[in-house]
């Protein structure tokens, strides 16, 4: 009839600081385990190695592993106040940012040729997530609060007009009108911006059937 673990969740905001430090440590290790397994991999000398790793130095860039420089465009979308939520009178959660609005911005980045696109400074790549949790958005395991900021590298021209005609956003857009305070929108052209390369694990996860 005692708890326990009293006290232990009751501070969610260290309990997601020490989740995301986890994350980061975590991270850094594989990173530092891939270049090592690399650097092994050159000293064998083989044939078939060596072209292993002249298609993986060419796949490199597109697949988001190599840093890439530019011109850019910054998209920040933030929540509206809690003031402003408590006096809406239609549904609350249309006045915060959900994961199809970052969705929707990063797409319409790439639908514009970005080169890089990246989350709260986190790069893209293909199999990257954006998952909703909670007033929280979670991305490579690490979750983030709001103000969301995504940054696209490219022709800075093309994707500003793809983010301004993308009918997702333009809902979005609407919502910034609402009287007393709605979601906010910043668009910013960038002179030059910097996209880390993705240093996180490659290894897929799917189900298999259960054989018989």
């Amino acid at each position: 009839g005692f708890d326990l673990r009293g006290g232990r969740l009751t501070d969610l905001a260290s309990v997601v600081r020490a989740e995301r430090d986890e994350a980061a440590q975590l991270t850094e290790e594989a990173g530092s385990l891939n270049a090592e397994v690399e650097a092994l991999s050159t000293q064998l000398g083989d044939r078939s190695v060596k072209r292993a790793q002249d298609q993986i130095a060419t796949l490199s860039d597109p697949a988001g592993l190599t840093e890439k420089t530019g011109q850019a465009v910054q998209v920040s979308l933030d929540d509206a106040s809690e003031e402003s939520r408590l006096a809406y009178e239609g549904d609350p959660n249309d006045l915060v940012v959900h994961q199809q609005d970052i969705q929707a911005v990063a797409n319409a980045m790439w639908n514009a040729g970005a080169e890089a696109v990246t989350i709260q400074g986190q790069r893209l790549i293909s199999t990257t997530g954006i998952k909703c949790e909670g007033n929280q958005v979670t991305l490579h395991g690490i979750p983030y609060s709001p103000p969301y900021v995504i940054v696209g590298i490219g022709d800075p021209a093309a994707m500003e007009a793809e983010l301004t005609t993308d009918p997702i956003l333009a809902t979005y857009r609407d919502y910034t009108l609402v009287p007393g305070g709605g979601v906010s929108w910043d668009m910013t052209r960038l002179d030059s911006a910097v996209a880390p390369p993705y240093e996180g694990l490659l290894d897929l996860t799917y189900a298999t059937p259960i054989p018989g």
